[in-house]
C-alpha cells in the first residue's frame, strides 16, 4: 500500500506508531517498523541517559526508519534530546504541544524529517510555516493530549487548507483496517495509530494497563487535566472524577504534572513491576478507539490486518 506518506518515510505501509509516552519503547517501535510501519519512541518520559539507551536498542533491533516523539512543551531538554535523536539515526522528529520552529533548521540539516502534531487547521497553518515536512491532523478521539476537533472533519479540513503541499497523516479513534481506509478516503496519506498498539505484547505498560484497555468500553474515557494540566484523553476513574468535581484544585502545566507524580497518580515510564500503582487513580491514557481493542496481538499482526483489510475495503468500494 503505497502513498506519498510511504514514499516520503522509506516504509511499507502508511501506518504510524504513535509515539506514547511510556508505552512506546525500543519493542514495539521496533516491531512497527519490522512489519513495514513506521515506529516512533514516545520519548516524552525519557531522561537523557534512557532516551540513549531506547534509541540504541531500536537501532539494534531494526535497521528500517523510526522517529522520536518529544514535547515542545519542554523547551529546556529539547534541542538537546532532538541531537540525541539525530546522532542516533532516527530519521524523523515528531513534536507534541506545540509547533517547533526552533528545532527545523537543525532538523533538516542532518537530514532529519519534522512532524508536528495538530488539533486545529491553525496549527496545521503554523507548522506547514515553520518548515515541517509532514502534519499528524490529531482528532479529539485520540487518547493522551488532544484538543477538541473531531477527526473526521479535522482530516478533511487541514487537507484542504495545506491543498497538498505537504502529507496529512490521520489520528483518533482508528483501530483498524476500516479506519485506514477511511482515512486515506478523506485525503489523508497515512495514519498514526496509538492505542490499538497499546494492547500489544511488545508495548510498554504499567500494572493494569492491559486490563483496562481490554475492558474498557468506547464511552469509559474522559477528557481531562488531572494528570498534567493540559488536556489529556485518559481512562475514567476516581482521579479525573476528583477534579472534574473541583476544578480548582488544578494546578496548570506543568504544575499539574509534578502534584500528580507526587501524589502516585501518574507513573507513566514505568512497567509492569512498578509498585504503587492504584488502577482506581492510575493515569492511563487512551483513546475512544478502546471499544474496539478486544485483545492483545503481536505489533506486526495488527499492522497485517489493517493493510488487508483496508486493502480489501478499496479494492471492493472501486467496483461500485
Amino acid at each position: 500500500m503505497k502513498t506519498r506518506l510511504t514514499e516520503l518515510l522509506g516504509v511499507e505501509h502508511p501506518i504510524m506508531l504513535a509515539g506514547m509516552g511510556g508505552v512506546s519503547y525500543s519493542s514495539l517501535v521496533a516491531a512497527v517498523s519490522n512489519a513495514g510501519g513506521y515506529g516512533c519512541l514516545g520519548a516524552s518520559t525519557m531522561s537523557r541517559d534512557t532516551l540513549i539507551e531506547e534509541i540504541a536498542a531500536t537501532r539494534a533491533r531494526t535497521t528500517r526508519p523510526f522517529g522520536v516523539d518529544l514535547l515542545t512543551a519542554f523547551p529546556d531538554s529539547l534541542v538537546e534530546h532532538v541531537e540525541l535523536a539525530i546522532e542516533g539515526g532516527a530519521s524523523t522528529f515528531v513534536a507534541g504541544l506545540g509547533v517547533p520552529s526552533q528545532i527545523v533548521e537543525l532538523c533538516h540539516q542532518n537530514g532529519v524529517l519534522v512532524v508536528s502534531l495538530c488539533g486545529k487547521v491553525d496549527h496545521a497553518l503554523r507548522a506547514r510555516d515553520a518548515g515541517c515536512d509532514l502534519v499528524v491532523a490529531q482528532g479529539t478521539e485520540a487518547g493522551g493530549h488532544t484538543g477538541l476537533v473531531a477527526t473526521l472533519p479535522l482530516v478533511p479540513l487541514i487537507v484542504d487548507a495545506l491543498a497538498g503541499e505537504i502529507p496529512v497523516v490521520a489520528a483518533g479513534g482508528i483501530f483498524d483496517g476500516r479506519g485506514l481506509a477511511a482515512s486515506l478516503a478523506l485525503g489523508a496519506d497515512g495514519v498514526w495509530v496509538g492505542t490499538r498498539f497499546i494492547a500489544t505484547f511488545e508495548a510498554r505498560t504499567l500494572p493494569g494497563y492491559h486490563d483496562r484497555i481490554l475492558e474498557a468500553r468506547e464511552d469509559a474515557t474522559v477528557i481531562s487535566r488531572a494528570f498534567t494540566g493540559k488536556t489529556m484523553r485518559v481512562l475514567s476513574n476516581d482521579t479525573t472524577a476528583r477534579y472534574e468535581a473541583d476544578p480548582s484544585l488544578l494546578h496548570p502545566f506543568p504544575d499539574q504534572l509534578f502534584t500528580s507524580m507526587r501524589e502516585g497518580t501518574f507513573h507513566l515510564g514505568g512497567d509492569g513491576f512498578t509498585s504503587g500503582v492504584d488502577f482506581r487513580r492510575e493515569g492511563y491514557p487512551a483513546g475512544q478507539a478502546v471499544g474496539g481493542v478486544e485483545e492483545i496481538l503481536p505489533a506486526a499482526q495488527i499492522i497485517q490486518r489493517m493493510v488487508d483489510d483496508a486493502s480489501e475495503i478499496i479494492a471492493r468500494l472501486a467496483q461500485l
